[in-house]
């Protein structure tokens, strides 16, 4: 059930406590893929989440803006703070509670909300108006011998399979050239860097070479099960 599609009397009717909301960020991705892709990403295991599981699911819309100043060099990137990421999802859960969704699920794609996430979804725990849980999809896929990144062969591979008119495919395969083997520059175990540009010329950590539609099925598939897994959980527990 896509909350933006449905009337108001569509909603009025629905017999569910049950939601999800994706959120995301617009950032770069490097030369070839759209700022959108982590927002693209959570909009689809969400959406392919809800469907594998067996109980009607609001499909809220997406929050598109998130945590993202480590990219700021990057044209076209957009961020807000933390205290502003975490009132938005606050506010948004709030108001899915308002109408009795209050057990939701929220769909992340973007590692630099994962604090921000955890704590806000504490916290409307804690205070009781709804229970609410993350889930950041690459955490829930596990492939053989090909790491995430960033913009890397896993997020590259999940687009090419939902939204492949989004990827420049000569960009995609020289990409990797100027890419970082790892996120950061390191000291040990201290993590000197803050912003991307520090680390990578063009965006890019690992080879999205490495990835493809075929990959991006198996992505897929495996965080909408481990979703839908969770979804049962989340309405199941007391």
């Amino acid at each position: 059930m896509q909350l933006a599609d449905c009337t108001w009397t569509d909603v009025e009717g629905a017999e569910t406590s049950l939601a999800v909301l994706p959120v995301g960020s617009t950032e770069q991705h490097g030369p070839h893929a759209p700022l959108g892709t982590d927002t693209l990403a959570a909009e689809a295991v969400a959406e392919a989440g809800a469907d594998a599981v067996d109980r009607d699911v609001v499909v809220a819309p997406s929050i598109s803006i998130g945590v993202s100043e480590e990219h700021r060099a990057f044209a076209g990137s957009l961020w807000v703070s933390e205290d502003t990421f975490r009132a938005s999802v606050r506010e948004t859960i709030e108001s899915l509670a308002h109408h009795g969704f209050d057990r939701v699920v929220v769909v992340n794609g973007h590692g630099g909300n994962v604090p921000a996430l955890r704590e806000v979804c504490a916290r409307i725990s804690r205070d009781g108006d709804a229970y609410a849980v993350p889930f950041t999809w690459f955490d829930a896929v596990d492939p053989d011998d090909v790491e995430m990144g960033h913009a890397g062969p896993l997020e590259t591979a999940l687009l090419e399979h939902v939204a492949p008119e989004l990827i420049d495919a000569e960009a995609k395969e020289t990409a990797g050239e100027d890419a970082a083997d790892r996120w950061g520059e390191w000291d040990g175990s201290v993590n000197l860097a803050y912003d991307t540009n520090e680390f990578s010329d063009n965006g890019v950590v690992g080879d999205p070479a490495d990835g493809d539609a075929a990959l991006g099925e198996q992505l897929l598939d495996t965080a909408a099960d481990a979703l839908a897994a969770l979804l049962e959980r989340v309405a199941e527990r007391d």
